[in-house]
């Protein structure tokens, strides 16, 4: 989905075209947290050379200074996305994302209904860019993952959106423990409860009813909450973010509210 510049109108006065900015949750003088929206990339990728809009950028522009990503999010995960204010601060960010002792919470859209709460210890294989390949073949070896889930609401709508009589969706909260590439959306296919609006890993038929009649075109996927030390202080800081926008929507629709 293309994004426009905000701009303001004068009557008198040609359209102003004003920078993109991103809601900024946390800032000092050592790191910044944003809430990136679906959509964005986190940086310039091979995958897509087209793209013009990256989240290192917008953020550097809006803030006046460079800015080095700790992790990343997929281009349709919404949510809390930590950056550094410098390459050495996000070089111990990203450390502790290795080492598993980031906390990271998520919500999601799913078709079915998945158990109360559970555990997917599903290893998954590394998945490289095709670009990664270039020259060589390297392996695709499996990798330990895990994801724990919770079933937070549900709900059953009297149409038959594939061969049931019936659809059924739910709320989930997932917490990735091992930080695997389209982990969260590889696991919950696995389980057969894909997300919602996944074109990679979910049900086309489910994605385009959502797309059809509820304007939802996103991949309903979100990190609201992400728990990590300071570099500098070690102080232990919770950042959390409510969902917005098409996913907050779907919230009201359902009568589902955000826990």
């Amino acid at each position: 989905m293309l994004t426009l510049p905000a701009w303001k109108f004068h009557p008198t006065r040609r359209a102003v075209f004003l920078p993109e900015v991103l809601p900024i949750l946390y800032q000092d003088e050592h790191l910044v947290v944003i809430d990136k929206p679906p959509g964005l990339l986190v940086h310039r990728s091979e995958i897509d050379r087209h793209e013009t809009r990256f989240a290192i950028q917008i953020l550097r522009d809006q803030i006046g200074q460079r800015v080095w990503p700790a992790h990343r999010l997929d281009r349709g995960t919404s949510g809390v996305l930590l950056f550094g204010l410098n390459a050495e601060n996000a070089s111990a960010l990203s450390k502790q994302f290795e080492a598993g002792t980031v906390k990271k919470r998520y919500l999601a859209v799913v078709r079915g209904y998945p158990p109360e709460k559970g555990s997917i210890d599903h290893p998954l294989t590394r998945q490289r860019d095709p670009y990664e390949f270039r020259g060589s073949q390297s392996s695709m070896e499996a990798q330990d993952a895990l994801t724990h889930f919770q079933r937070l609401a549900e709900i059953e709508l009297p149409i038959a959106v594939d061969r049931y009589p019936s659809s059924r969706y739910a709320l989930v909260e997932l917490e990735p423990i091992t930080g695997r590439r389209h982990q969260l959306r590889r696991h919950m296919k696995h389980i057969a409860h894909p997300i919602i609006g996944d074109a990679t890993h979910g049900k086309g038929k489910h994605n385009r009813y959502f797309a059809e009649h509820f304007a939802c075109n996103r991949l309903l996927l979100a990190c609201v909450e992400l728990t990590f030390d300071h570099p500098i202080s070690n102080q232990r800081l919770t950042i959390k973010r409510p969902v917005s926008g098409e996913f907050s929507a779907i919230l009201t629709r359902f009568s589902w509210s955000e826990i």
